[in-house]
């Protein structure tokens, strides 16, 4: 795992000694993604340039030293990530009589460029990774991206020169940085509490969508989007290629479904399940993993550990506060499985104490919570370990989270009635005062309580009822169940509204699943599987991660997995309103029952109860209503509305909090950073 970055001036006006400089002040931005060794390479005659930060994992000897060049002389890489199935690529290589220098996945994926070119390599591959290639033949530079994401990669430019790094803070380090804050992408961002691919914080500056590779020559417009699938624009521009889609995985998996019995599916996705974790625990520098005690975790430790002649390093940080707290758990099932298990219980000040260094974290805003407990388990395993192996992806490819299974039951119930009636009704309740709808219907107070649902009023739940019934179709409800903020322009300060207009394109992705499967389940996974997953869950995991110079590798994410269990009827995951049959099964194989079959309960903090107390005083410093006018992002009115809701206890309001926090904490940072 490493850190890149690079820049390419088509007019090569820079000399030498300042391609030098410059290439090394952004590698050395991204220090904590490689702290074993650095390298440059520049080619002042065609002005490029590229920096590589090294965690040395696999081939630790300076054969593995980047940037490389291939064996002919052609290409130059310096390159992010694993090849997991590098031994088969080099035996399929032995016949072209390669003179190999040592034995790093970086050199023979380079190798396998060098014979077959990039997309035959990259179709071939198994793995992770983000990469910049320069072939010096063609004079062309090819950025590219792995399968799902796990590994960042942004670009643009920046006046005359084509720029890219593994993160924002790199980018932010040269020496002509200038670039302004999209506002247009903010109400995506209050949406989703991330900024989804392609874009980023900064105008010009794009995520290269998972899947993809973009090839350029000289300076052109670069657009961010795929032809086929995004916003489509003129056919002189630079655009994404893909070489794996998920999309097309998921509609080749409709037309040609498994045919076979739920217990032959099973028996192939545990084959496929120890490949992947036999192929990822590859590596010259000591491993574990990340253990939960849930069903994802638990499987791959269990897999782990069946293909280990040592116990297994296993991590798991708990809290005091019962309710997000899953360390017994995770011991429970460690003792069960013998690994070599280290649990720490965090407080909540060591937790709180994290928080000030999120935004240098994440370079942009970013506002899922569980960022915190991400970064405490990281720092604890790199203790110990420097690679890490765990169960992210499961929710999404085996129908795991119970958002799936509400919004599968309420859009079942709501669908039959009259979509005009639906939106009518809709409006006429979100137009009507909480306090009036409170009178109407208090009849329902004692259905919501005999519910569960004790700490809000009839009139609030009606609300969100509205916001969701007026949906046209499954993926507009899903969109508005994932939300943060429902309707995020009304936050947006009032002269800069009529300038936004939020972007579909997340959902426009998933046209072609939803004209071809007529289930919302699959639906939901995919919308998931495209945005939420590569945009929130894995940054999460690798900034978190990469801050504490951790390799985290996700077996799970293996293609060959995903693209069987695109094939699988939704009927094999998803039964009684439970989800993750399959893996469950192959779990059960490894680990009694009783110690895994537990109510989820995600990976969380007590964020309600923190804004209320210990983090009060830096909240209401963000949140100030002076601050609010004067930055101009945000209308205030409504923002100190919620805030002061959220501290009397009438509502919880701090996940829509949370978004605004985030932006603001980073907005400060970068506030500071351009004095």
């Amino acid at each position: 795992m490493c850190g890149i970055a690079g820049l390419f001036d088509s007019t090569s006006t820079i000399a030498r000694d300042a391609l030098n400089q410059t290439i090394t002040k952004m590698g050395n931005r991204l220090v904590h993604r490689g702290p074993d060794t650095s390298g440059v390479w520049v080619d002042e005659k065609v002005g490029i340039a590229f920096v590589h930060r090294r965690l040395s994992i696999i081939d630790i000897s300076p054969a593995g030293h980047q940037p490389m060049v291939s064996h002919d002389g052609r290409y130059v890489i310096t390159f992010n990530g694993e090849i997991y199935n590098f031994l088969k690529l080099r035996r399929e290589l032995e016949h072209k009589n390669i003179s190999w220098h040592g034995h790093s996945d970086t050199e023979v994926f380079l190798s396998a460029i060098s014979q077959w070119g990039i997309k035959t390599a990259l179709q071939k591959s198994v793995g992770m990774f983000a990469f910049a290639l320069w072939d010096r033949k063609n004079q062309e530079l090819t950025l590219a991206r792995d399968r799902l994401g796990e590994k960042p990669l942004y670009y643009g430019y920046i006046e005359n020169t084509f720029i890219f790094a593994s993160e924002l803070k790199a980018i932010r380090g040269y020496s002509k940085f200038n670039l302004e804050i999209d506002r247009t992408i903010i109400p995506l961002y209050l949406r989703h509490n991330y900024i989804p691919t392609p874009y980023s914080i900064y105008k010009g500056i794009y995520k290269l969508p998972p899947g993809c590779y973009l090839t350029i020559q000289d300076k052109r417009e670069i657009c961010p989007f795929q032809l086929d699938g995004y916003e489509k624009r003129n056919l002189y521009q630079y655009s994404p290629i893909p070489y794996w889609s998920l999309s097309e995985i998921t509609q080749k998996g409709l037309y040609e479904p498994f045919s076979g019995t739920i217990e032959e599916a099973t028996t192939i996705l545990e084959q496929l399940l120890n490949e992947s974790v036999r192929g990822q625990m590859i590596a010259d520098v000591p491993l574990g993993a990340f253990l939960s005690g849930g069903i994802d975790s638990s499987t791959v430790v269990a897999v782990m550990q069946a293909n280990s002649h040592q116990p297994v390093r296993t991590f798991s940080i708990g809290f005091h506060e019962e309710n997000y707290n899953e360390a017994n758990y995770a011991k429970a099932v460690a003792q069960h499985l013998g690994t070599d298990h280290t649990e720490l219980y965090v407080t909540a000040n060591e937790a709180i104490a994290v928080i000030p260094q999120l935004p240098s974290l994440y370079d942009e805003p970013f506002a899922d919570s569980s960022q915190i407990p991400t970064y405490l388990l990281s720092n604890l395993t790199r203790n110990y370990v420097t690679v890490s192996l765990s169960g992210d992806g499961g929710d999404e490819l085996f129908c795991g989270y119970s958002r799936y299974f509400l919004s599968y039951r309420l859009w079942n119930l709501i669908k039959w009635v009259p979509a005009l009636l639906r939106m009518t009704t809709s409006q006429i309740l979100l137009s009507s005062p909480e306090t009036l709808l409170n009178w109407v219907f208090f009849w329902l107070l004692p259905i919501m309580r005999q519910y569960g649902n004790t700490n809000s009023s009839v009139g609030y739940n009606l609300h969100r009822v509205a916001e969701l019934i007026g949906a046209t179709n499954p993926v507009e409800f899903y969109q508005q169940v994932m939300s943060h903020w429902k309707q995020p322009l009304l936050i947006i300060k009032d002269d800069s509204k009529s300038l936004l207009k939020e972007p579909k394109y997340i959902y426009n992705r998933s046209n072609g699943l939803l004209n071809a499967s007529k289930n919302p389940l699959r639906q939901m996974m995919l919308i998931d599987s495209l945005s939420y997953l590569p945009d929130d869950i894995l940054v999460k995991v690798d900034r978190a991660t990469m801050a504490n110079s951790l390799e985290s590798r996700i077996p799970l994410l293996d293609h060959r997995i995903v693209e069987f269990v695109a094939t699988l009827p939704i009927e094999m995951n998803y039964q009684a309103g439970v989800g993750k049959q399959m893996l469950r099964q192959i779990l059960y194989r490894y680990v009694p029952k009783n110690l895994v079959e537990r109510q989820k309960m995600g990976f969380g903090v007590p964020l309600d109860s923190w804004l209320r107390k210990p983090l009060r005083t830096w909240a209401e410093s963000l949140l100030d209503e002076t601050r609010l006018k004067q930055e101009g992002y945000f209308c205030p009115k409504l923002i100190r509305e919620k805030w002061q809701e959220h501290l009397s206890g009438k509502r919880n309001w701090h996940y829509e909090l949370w978004d605004i926090l985030m932006f603001q904490a980073w907005l400060e940072q970068e506030n500071n950073l351009s004095k």
